[in-house]
């Protein structure tokens, strides 16, 4: 039976290694002897290793750190809070409560390129308290001080004001390892939005530029916050703040479009024989490069019959009249397609006779509807609707908590906006590790019940301590993670009573009906009445970062001695099966959001993940009869995911080795390999 060790699988997924491997796949040869040969792999570089004094680069005093700070492992964990949860056994929504920089690690096995979209509100630097604990001799224990969690005190982390001489420097510090553990989790189609102010915009874009490349740059959108101004400005009052969007790999990303207006959609009044609108588009290219010199390749005849003004590549036939790019000047011009693009859509193309020069010219159908969807226009670089401002943020959380508990929260309509920007499908997962009162997760369960979608959600948020004068402290919220909790919970009520109202309407009147709303489509029920809609997932699994549950994964450096003297037992006495049940499934790189089903198999609590997936069972005194009845689960669930299902027990379960390699040869006979002990 093959041991979980803290050097495999006690800690965090180790990125270091990640990345000597692939540049072992993919230069093999300048590694000697487990290690790399510089020398050799400039050779291989050839042209692309720059070797000048200087260079543009863009660095500052910590940043060797930061990057380190990023490769580094965590060796803590994620406990479950059930209490603090809404419908926590059916949701797939998280929220866990803890530094970012440590879950963004803990989560990298499990979520690795699974997030369609990250949207982060960071702290801006504007000389307050901002920066997050990345003092990390013992992370964990450093982060639950500093939150107030282990001492009482509930300090404030730390200061950056402008009179500092690090205070870019530490603002940089904190955001370069989050950022570059944030790319790892993005899909390949997926983009991160990050809202900045212009203390810094530059240099954020800085960094964005060097952890996501600058060819992946999506955009720099001006969103409209405040109309009337900060009068507190030296000498503009700003009314505005930024929207930075980068993608993983911009050759995959799509972001979605604005609706076009009724003037837009006017202009496609032709019609096909299939009644599909459309318009005319001149296919000769126009503006900048449309010069025959520009590229020549794409100057060439293309042949008309004039009877029925289709077009071809070839002269033959009734094809047989030639029209060459020429722009009006009587210059050589070029079209704006290859000559195999129109050979191949040659039936989008088609000819007209301009009256006025007496000869033809080629022009492409662009329809109106796209791919069964109705086209959209381009998302402009300015937002300027009200719905962005920032005082509407602030009037939903008090609409929602009762009190001004949070100082300048995103509104809504933004992040709704931004949802909609990311092209985020009905499925797809949402991560916001700054999520602070998390409008993030309300746009979500609001997009949800418009549409009828099922998209998830991942909030982060540290508890950082209310001051004893905010008005959330005198609201009752000790930290910002609490508020952040209790929005979620207050807006999963305030839909399901506006579905419970609006259920009654539709019992009476089932017209009222709409999939306009999002609804899915009427399905009978057993009892005849009117029929209502599946229940949206309306719910959140709460968690907390935390040391491990597993004593020798987290020894204690300041009584070494006697944490391994203690390790007969290797679960900590205050933690119970579903801590190191989570602890397990962060360490396999599994789902967190993964049904889990408790069972009494020979008097022992057996716990079946992800239907089958994997089987733990944490109990002492194990016997080979409840190990055959867990061996029996692979014929009862079948799972088809390799590696199939695996085992995992508590290794001091069993009395002696011998029952421990009589338990494995059960299991394996029964096709189980993986078979785990802690």
């Amino acid at each position: 039976m093959q041991k979980l060790t803290p050097e495999t699988d006690g800690s965090s997924k180790d990125l270091l290694a990640d990345n000597i491997a692939k540049l072992k796949e993919l230069f093999p040869e300048v590694f000697a002897e487990g290690k790399i040969n510089f020398d050799a792999l400039k050779q291989l570089l050839g042209d692309y290793v720059d070797d000048a004094n200087e260079r543009y680069s863009f660095t500052w005093n910590g940043k060797s750190k930061a990057r380190w700070l990023a490769q580094t492992r965590s060796m803590g964990t994620l406990r479950p809070c059930p209490e603090e949860s809404v419908n926590w056994n059916t949701t797939q929504n998280i929220f866990i409560e803890g530094d970012n920089l440590e879950v963004l690690k803990l989560l990298q096995k499990s979520y690795h390129k699974q997030i369609k979209m990250i949207y982060i509100d960071p702290p801006y630097n504007t000389g307050n308290d901002f920066i997050y604990p990345d003092n990390f001799r013992d992370s964990i224990k450093n982060y639950m001080e500093l939150t107030g969690q282990t001492d009482g005190e509930g300090r404030k982390l730390s200061t950056n004001p402008e009179t500092s001489g690090r205070y870019h420097t530490d603002w940089l510090n904190m955001m370069y390892p989050r950022l570059k553990l944030a790319r790892n989790l993005l899909r390949d189609d997926g983009v991160i939005f990050i809202s900045i102010d212009d203390n810094e915009v530059a240099n954020l874009r800085k960094i964005c530029d060097e952890i996501f490349g600058e060819e992946n740059f999506v955009g720099q959108v001006t969103v409209m916050s405040n109309p009337r101004g900060r009068q507190s400005d030296t000498f503009f009052a700003t009314v505005h703040e930024h929207l930075l969007a980068y993608a993983r790999d911009a050759g995959e990303c799509v972001l979605a479009g604005m609706a076009l207006t009724e003037d837009q959609k006017a202009e496609f009044d032709l019609r096909d024989e299939r009644g599909e609108n459309y318009r005319l588009l001149g296919l000769r290219q126009r503006g900048s490069s449309s010069r025959r010199q520009d590229r020549p390749d794409m100057f060439f005849p293309i042949y008309v019959n004039p009877t029925t003004l289709e077009v071809s590549t070839e002269n033959s036939g009734d094809f047989n009249i030639p029209v060459l790019p020429r722009k009006s000047t009587g210059e050589d011009g070029r079209w704006g397609w290859g000559k195999e693009k129109v050979r191949c859509d040659a039936q989008l193309l088609v000819a007209r006779m301009v009256k006025h020069r007496e000869e033809y010219d080629i022009f492409v159908r662009d329809y109106l509807n796209r791919d069964g969807r109705e086209r959209e226009r381009k998302l402009r670089t300015l937002w300027n609707e009200k719905a962005f401002n920032t005082q509407n943020g602030t009037q939903e959380v008090k609409a929602l908590l009762g009190a001004d508990a949070m100082p300048y929260p995103k509104p809504l309509g933004l992040l709704v906006a931004v949802l909609a920007a990311g092209a985020c499908e009905t499925d797809d997962i949402i991560l916001d590790f700054f999520s602070g009162s998390c409008t993030t997760a309300h746009a979500v369960l609001h997009l949800n019940k418009q549409d009828g979608g099922n998209r998830k959600f991942i909030m982060v948020q540290l508890p950082e301590p209310c001051g004893n004068d905010s008005e959330a402290f005198k609201a009752g919220y000790k930290n910002i993670a609490e508020i952040g909790k209790e929005r979620i919970r207050r807006v999963i009520k305030k839909l399901n009573d506006e579905d419970a109202t609006t259920t009654a309407k539709e019992r009476q009147n089932p017209a009222l009906f709409s999939s306009a709303e999002g609804r899915a489509a009427i399905l009978a029920d057993a009892t005849g009445e009117t029929p209502i809609p599946p229940v949206p997932d309306r719910g959140f699994k709460v968690f907390k970062l935390d040391s491990s549950n597993i004593k020798t994964w987290d020894p204690d450096f300041n009584q070494l001695e006697h944490s391994l003297l203690s390790t007969t037992e290797p679960i900590k006495p205050e933690r119970n099966d579903p801590d190191v049940l989570y602890e397990v499934l962060l360490k396999y790189g599994l789902n967190l959001a993964l049904p889990i089903e408790k069972r009494d198999i020979g008097g022992k609590t057996v716990y079946i993940i992800g239907g089958g997936g994997m089987v733990a069972c944490l109990a002492s005194d194990m016997t080979l009869q409840v190990v055959e009845q867990i061996a029996a689960l692979k014929e009862e669930f079948k799972p088809e995911t390799p590696p199939g299902m695996r085992v995992v027990f508590k290794d001091a379960g069993f009395a002696d080795d011998k029952l421990k390699t009589n338990a494995v040869q059960i299991l394996k006979q029964n096709g189980i390999e993986d078979v785990r002990a802690l």
